[in-house]
């Protein structure tokens, strides 16, 4: 899989998102402020596997306070083979790929941000075997952390659009 700051991007309508993704979020923060909307940023990644095929779908979720949202969407494919446990960091390190990348910009303009990941609390599910380096991994990076049931932007927004 390619770099995901190198790939495309696109909104939920697949219209193309055709500068680079850290422009594009300024340009989105810059817009919402001026039209007078409070943004809280969240980030997630979801997979789904198809046959030999693994897609996932990293998602920069735009909440306008009590306004509704929109959306930035990048989808990739591989064929790699790999554990439930190893997909999931994988997602894990996706959405910090891109959070890392953006996050001196929701800093410059005091925007919250979270990384959510589709890993579930409850030990009686597959995922929750990744939920303590999930969570290690997301909070050494200095981000705000969240798991199923209070991770929409991995568990809803990613997972519908893969």
């Amino acid at each position: 899989m390619k770099p995901i700051l190198q790939s495309d991007w696109h909104r939920l309508d697949g219209t193309p998102i055709l500068r680079p993704i850290a422009e594009a979020v300024e340009n989105s923060l810059l817009t919402e402020a001026a039209a007078g909307n409070k943004i809280k940023v969240c980030i997630g990644t979801d997979s789904q596997v198809r046959g030999s095929e693994t897609e996932f779908a990293t998602v920069i979720v735009f909440l306008r306070k009590g306004r509704g949202g929109f959306m930035f969407i990048n989808n990739e494919k591989t064929s790699q083979k790999m554990t439930i446990k190893e997909r999931l960091l994988l997602e894990v390190s996706r959405s910090i790929e891109i959070a890392y990348h953006l996050c001196f910009l929701f800093d410059k303009y005091d925007t919250e941000l979270e990384v959510h990941a589709d890993i579930n609390t409850n030990p009686r599910f597959g995922s929750n075997a990744a939920l303590s380096e999930a969570m290690g991994y997301i909070l050494s990076m200095g981000f705000t952390f969240r798991a199923k049931p209070d991770a929409p932007a991995a568990s809803c927004c990613a997972n519908y659009v893969v």
